[in-house]
């Protein structure tokens, strides 16, 4: 199985693209983790924002792989211990299927990108900035991984 993020927005600073890197990479080849950045539609005092959403909700559309689970990220949706992350995991491994999570740019996620998602999962009830979404998802994800390996890294 493999875990694409599809993410809204490129040109992360180096300390993004290394934190995301960091964990990336300790993935174990079972459940490999892919990002496929997609640039975000340029924004100006004038833009049309509702227009700027569902622009970049076509292209995150467009970028879903066919049979793959996708799952968006949305401050409303559900919200996982670890350990419940963990779980999830093991079902997600188990429907086998491949993942695509959806990162939206600055203003969100388009509604149908959102109708489209199988699960809608909030990191945090917090307004996290997207850059820092990406390292977050990475280590939780690989955090879950070694709960389901038995590997000591989680101490929770």
């Amino acid at each position: 199985m493999y875990i694409r993020i599809l993410a809204i927005g490129n040109k992360m600073p180096s300390w993004v693209v290394e934190g995301f890197d960091e964990y990336a990479k300790r993935f174990p080849p079972s459940c490999e983790l892919k990002l496929i950045e997609i640039p975000a539609e340029k924004r100006t005092k004038q833009s049309d924002i509702k227009q700027l959403i569902a622009r970049e909700g076509e292209k995150l559309l467009a970028a879903i792989k066919p049979g793959h689970k996708i799952i968006a990220l949305e401050v409303t949706g559900k919200s996982w211990t670890t350990e419940a992350l963990a779980n999830e995991l093991k079902r997600w491994q188990h429907d086998g299927r491949n993942i695509d999570l959806l990162i939206g740019g600055p203003d969100g996620l388009s509604a149908e990108t959102l109708k489209k998602a199988e699960t809608k999962w909030s990191l945090s009830p917090l307004t996290l900035p997207h850059p820092l979404v990406r390292i977050i998802l990475a280590e939780q994800l690989y955090r879950a991984t070694t709960i389901l390996q038995g590997h000591p890294y989680h101490r929770g």
